[in-house]
């Protein structure tokens, strides 16, 4: 029956299923839902994000979220990023740069470098791979040179980089990965 479902999630006939019945190894909780976890892409530490203030060049350039989650900026000093969008990133810098350093500054930011992800288990090659926005775990199968002959091929099991517990939880093929994600490929028996 699980697979019927997943099945059905696949090919579209299904437009809200339950994820409950994605049991992990080590716990009943579901993984997140796609849209919960998905949304915008939220910065972290080893980033690199394009700041472009708009007629200050020397103001300008690209920035490392550091280890705390911060970026350095001239003039301003340090602004958290850790767990904000490029566009709430731009919102910040924007404000400090508005108190009295530059007049109506105009901000753009964008994510140039993301975190990696990393995949291991039943995969050619496993290892650290740079994500790509909107990738999924087939993807990421993909990068790391497909699936070894002992590899499962209808699920996955994930260790989100920003749950806290860091529990792996098994999901369908086609789940969204995130940066700091682990997949791991199991094995199958038959």
């Amino acid at each position: 029956m699980l697979f019927n479902t997943w099945k059905k999630v696949a090919t579209g006939c299904v437009v809200a299923v339950s994820l409950a019945a994605c049991q992990n190894t080590g716990s009943n909780a579901p993984l997140e839902t796609q849209t919960a976890s998905v949304g915008e892409y939220q910065l972290g530490a080893g980033d690199e994000v394009r700041v472009t203030v708009f007629g200050q060049e020397q103001l300008s350039g690209p920035l490392r979220v550091d280890g705390a989650g911060y970026v350095a900026m001239p003039l301003v000093g340090e602004i958290e990023a850790k767990g904000k969008t490029a566009r709430q990133l731009e919102i910040a810098i924007a404000q400090k740069l508005n108190e009295g350093y530059v007049r109506d500054a105009r901000v753009s930011a964008e994510v140039v470098t993301f975190r990696p992800f990393y995949i291991i288990g039943e995969v050619s090659r496993p290892g650290q791979y740079a994500y790509v926005n909107g990738m999924t775990a087939t993807t990421a199968v993909a990068m790391a040179g497909g699936y070894t002959y002992r590899g499962r091929q209808d699920y996955v099991l994930v260790t989100r980089g920003n749950d806290p517990e860091k529990v792996e939880r098994r999901a369908p093929i086609n789940t969204k990965v995130l940066p700091d994600d682990v997949v791991r490929i199991p094995e199958r028996f038959f």
